[in-house]
């Protein structure tokens, strides 16, 4: 057993380009190029898929490297290794964060077991255009909710000891607004106030870091003119500066290198040198920062404490995985496929994030019963499930035809395409409208493949591909009853038929166990009792649209639906003027088609009792540290059990600065027997009573404000007076 040096000891007795190595991770697919490059010293490698290559490069590093530091060995494991979990957009349409914390724990013990000790995960970027097609990796558009589902998930990830056997570093990502690109085009420009940033995109990161996130990566985008790979004032001075943030900043995958093509870098060496000088770490691919000996950059080109400062960085997240006591893995211990405890959890995670967006007529839940069924639709006899981000040795799924015959077996079943995901299918619409009409009920089960959401899949129109909508129609046309199932990546535009389906169950990309999760939802043996995490809009022009813009001046009054309503929760203030004169589009129902939180259930909820504990408190109380208590009853008036989702929004109707109608404060989902109650309590204090000014000063100023309880059906608004 070896024991961890002492660092700074360490450090002292390294030459410059020993530094340097020690400042890369590069990808290497031939393992002997690999074996030479931790021979080299180079400081972290990705995984060679597999425990025994991965030991071999460790034992290269240890053995034969200048100063026998071991590697880490890095990979994408996102929302699975083996046991895939559903995508982070449906995990956080759970509004549960041990949905999260299952698949952190279950990925880092797989991974890890096979010599993997670092992944690029959480991403914590706020989404509000779902054109964007990196939106699927990300926990929705509300900073409160994605701040709780990716500290959440750090922990998991990293446990109580990041040394320990199951566990892994987590890496917050994109720092920062990488989801702020303009028209949702993956790599664009960003261009956001420094309030914005403070209210909205900085949050998830301030709670990555305090839950104690081991790195951060910078995004790719350049941020009002500059490039996060060399943005200072955001890598350094809040990061560090502000955060206490003592772990690593990596870049992107050869994000440094295109400083270049951003054009703030004449070559390669001096874009390494600024983004070193601004705060990065770790360079992610480009030319080696060492090669033979030699390094690319001269010691005059970055400051030398800067230099040892990342160096340690690095070092102390090595020592804090236990790498320098024990580097490798054991091979006979290695995890190379699910368990039937993983598959368990993964069908526990899949079964908390679907969103029942319709149930007219009560078509859901599904007896099971002797009538016959046609299944149609490009996810029919399809195993895309899994979802963008999964390595290719991920579990497969098995098919909703195969889920759907096991969980229903009184009935007869019959199986049509209906329609590819993509291709033009006439004949296939056709036979599959004439066999609906042969059927008592059709299941139509639509969406997005994997392929097109994710990484570089920005999408111009988000409504769904190919020919799907035209055997929804089809199949709404015989009159049959029908069902529709929507796997998706990311909201998508469903006006064209939304209105002719009468029930509709949001099924995500669930993973592994995802078909057999929704045989069960749709039974009834498990009650679909998610939330929407992110807008689905009306149509693309709305875009971007969430549930916490500001007011204007001339809000409209015009369109109401039930989702409009919960759209403007916290709304103050009549509007005198002649409602043409309002901010509206002349040719599209104001609000969204489905709002942020809105998600139905096989049983009814009722809100009660609402209450402050307090009706009045100071500022000087709440900087002091002082919180107070919002509570509400949940009542299961149905007849089952069922889920309900309670959400705590804040209002703060006059401000020295315009404010969101509502701001995210809390969230509980509870599960309840037909009439039993639970009493749900939120804190709310310092941190979710104010907001940031032009100046990036934090303050809590006194008025009146306005808190609601509600789960998107009850709700009554509770006033706090905030005193000097």
């Amino acid at each position: 057993m070896m024991t961890t040096p002492d660092l700074d000891e360490l450090l002292a007795r390294m030459s410059w380009s020993d530094k340097l190595a020690q400042l890369q991770i590069i990808w290497r697919r031939d393992e002997g190029d690999a074996l030479a490059l931790a021979r080299g010293g180079i400081g972290a490698l990705f995984w060679p898929q597999s425990a025994e290559r991965a030991n071999a490069l460790q034992r290269a590093a240890v053995e034969d490297s200048p100063h026998g530091i071991p590697l880490l060995i890095g990979l994408d494991v996102v929302h699975g290794q083996f046991t895939i979990f559903p995508t982070p957009l449906a995990q956080a349409a759970s509004f549960d964060v041990s949905v999260a914390e299952a698949d952190a724990r279950v990925s880092a013990a797989e991974a890890r077991s096979g010599g993997v000790t670092w992944t690029f995960s959480p991403m914590v970027d706020v989404t509000r255009d779902p054109r964007w097609g990196r939106v699927v990796e990300g926990f929705g558009e509300d900073p409160f909710l994605v701040s709780a589902f990716g500290a959440a998930k750090v922990r998991a990830y990293q446990g109580e000891d990041m040394g320990s056997s199951g566990a892994i570093a987590a890496c917050l990502k994109h720092f920062v607004a990488y989801g702020a690109a303009e028209a949702g085009r993956d790599y664009n420009t960003t261009d956001v106030s420094w309030r914005r940033l403070r209210e909205t995109c900085l949050p998830p990161f301030r709670a990555g870091v305090e839950a104690g996130a081991a790195s951060v990566m910078a995004a790719f985008t350049s941020l009002n003119g500059t490039p996060m790979h060399a943005h200072r004032r955001l890598l350094t001075d809040v990061l560090d500066g502000e955060y206490g943030f003592d772990g690593v900043v990596v870049g992107d995958a050869e994000g440094v290198a295109q400083l270049v093509a951003h054009g703030v870098a004449a070559d390669e060496p001096e874009a390494v040198a600024r983004a070193l000088a601004a705060g990065l770490d770790v360079v992610m691919g480009g030319s080696e920062l060492t090669r033979d000996g030699v390094a690319l950059l001269e010691p005059s080109a970055v400051d030398a404490a800067r230099i040892d400062d990342a160096v340690l960085r690095v070092l102390r997240v090595k020592s804090a995985l236990g790498l320098f006591e024990d580097p490798y893995a054991d091979p006979a211990a290695e995890l190379t496929a699910p368990s039937p405890q993983t598959l368990e959890r993964a069908q526990w995670a899949a079964e908390r994030c679907m969103v029942l967006l319709k149930n007219d007529g009560g078509l859901l839940p599904m007896p099971d019963a002797p009538r016959r069924i046609l299944l149609t639709g490009p996810y029919a006899a399809s195993r895309d499930h899994l979802g963008a981000w999964v390595q290719h040795f991920g579990a497969e799924a098995g098919t909703l035809d195969d889920a759907l015959r096991v969980q229903f077996p009184r009935a007869t079943w019959t199986t049509a395409p209906g329609t590819g995901f993509l291709d033009p299918s006439e004949v296939d619409i056709a036979r599959a409208a004439e066999l609906a009409r042969e059927n008592d009920l059709v299941i139509v089960a639509v969406g997005e493949p994997s392929s097109i959401s994710g990484e570089a899949s920005s999408r111009s129109d988000i409504r769904l591909p190919g020919d799907q909508e035209r055997l929804i129609h089809a199949i709404a046309d015989t009159g049959v009853p029908f069902i529709v199932l929507l796997a998706t990546g990311r909201p998508l535009v469903v006006e064209d038929w939304i209105e002719r389906a009468p029930s509709v169950l949001l099924t995500w990309h669930l993973g592994t166990r995802g078909p057999e999760a929704i045989a069960r939802v749709l039974a009834g043996a498990v009650d679909p009792g998610g939330r929407v995490p992110m807008t689905f809009p009306r149509a693309v022009g709305q875009i971007p649209i969430h549930h916490d813009h500001e007011n204007t001046g001339r809000p409209a009054q015009t369109g109401g639906s039930l989702a409009v309503e919960r759209w403007d929760v916290g709304l103050q203030g009549p509007n005198n003027l002649d409602d043409y004169y309002t901010s509206k589009f002349l040719d599209l129902e104001r609000g969204p088609r489905f709002a942020f939180g809105h998600g139905l259930s096989y049983t009814r909820f009722r809100l009660e009792d609402d209450a402050l504990e307090a009706s009045s408190i100071s500022v000087a109380r709440l900087r002091g540290g002082e919180r107070l208590i919002v509570s509400a009853t949940v009542r299961n008036v149905g007849d089952r059990e069922g889920d309900d989702v309670v959400f705590v929004y804040l209002a703060d109707p006059v401000a020295t600065i315009a404010q969101p109608v509502r701001r995210l404060r809390g969230f509980r989902r509870v599960t309840l027997e037909a009439g039993a109650t639970v009493r749900v309590e939120f804190e709310l204090g310092w941190d979710e009573l104010g907001f940031w000014d032009d100046d990036s000063s934090y303050v809590v100023e006194s008025g009146e404000l306005i808190i609601t309880v509600t789960d998107g059906t009850d709700a009554t608004p509770l006033t706090l007076l905030v005193t000097e």
